[in-house]
């Protein structure tokens, strides 16, 4: 037990223990009905983490707690190891910075599956994929044909219709700029990737 308390209070763990009190206060104020479990959505996108599908607030205590507990892990090891000196202060500083690209891996993970128990959380449209960088997936792309795969800020990937009104050459494997969506035709028109849109058709 002492070597638990030790290690929740040492660096690097304290800095997580820390935000973990926070999420663990936030979720005692959501049960007792002082905030909502979506008090954070409109302020933080974590879909550009690819963490998207869930409420902010159940990725980030996600992401804390297995941040917690990978920090926790790595320092009651490096204890047990009985280092000292430079390698164990160095040790130290990669558990901080492993732990939450860990956490991250383990969080996207589950975010997924868990997506599934938020009905009410809004699936990427059409119109989050303008601006969004493809994969052109057809040996052409003209005004009447091409395909194209494109991945949403959840992380999840799509297989759309694209257009474009010049004569670049976007071959297949090749990376182009989605710049807007047809409505009527329900395709996107694309441009290779770097170069300017060709606005006219």
């Amino acid at each position: 037990m002492a070597e638990f308390l030790e290690g929740a209070v040492g660096f690097p763990t304290v800095l997580f223990t820390s935000a973990l009190l926070v999420v663990i206060g936030f979720w005692l104020l959501v049960l007792v009905g002082a905030a909502g479990h979506d008090t954070f959505d409109g302020d933080v996108d974590t879909g550009a983490l690819s963490l998207g599908g869930v409420p902010v607030s159940v990725a980030a205590s996600l992401l804390i707690a297995f941040a917690w507990f990978g920090s926790l892990t790595g320092s009651v090891l490096l204890v047990r190891a009985d280092l000292s000196g430079l390698p164990f202060h160095l040790l130290r500083v990669a558990v901080l910075v492993a732990s939450p690209v860990l956490a991250w891996w383990v969080t996207r993970a589950l975010v997924r599956p868990l997506a599934k128990l938020f009905p009410d959380e809004p699936g990427p449209s059409r119109q989050d994929f303008v601006g969004r960088t493809c994969t052109i997936r057809t040996g052409r792309v003209d005004e009447a044909f091409g395909q194209a795969e494109v991945v949403a800020r959840d992380g999840s990937a799509a297989l759309v219709q694209v257009r474009q009104s010049g004569d670049d050459a976007l071959p297949s494997g090749s990376t182009g700029l989605l710049y807007a969506y047809d409505d009527a035709g329900e395709f996107f028109w694309v441009a290779p990737y770097g170069s300017e849109p060709d606005l006219r058709g």
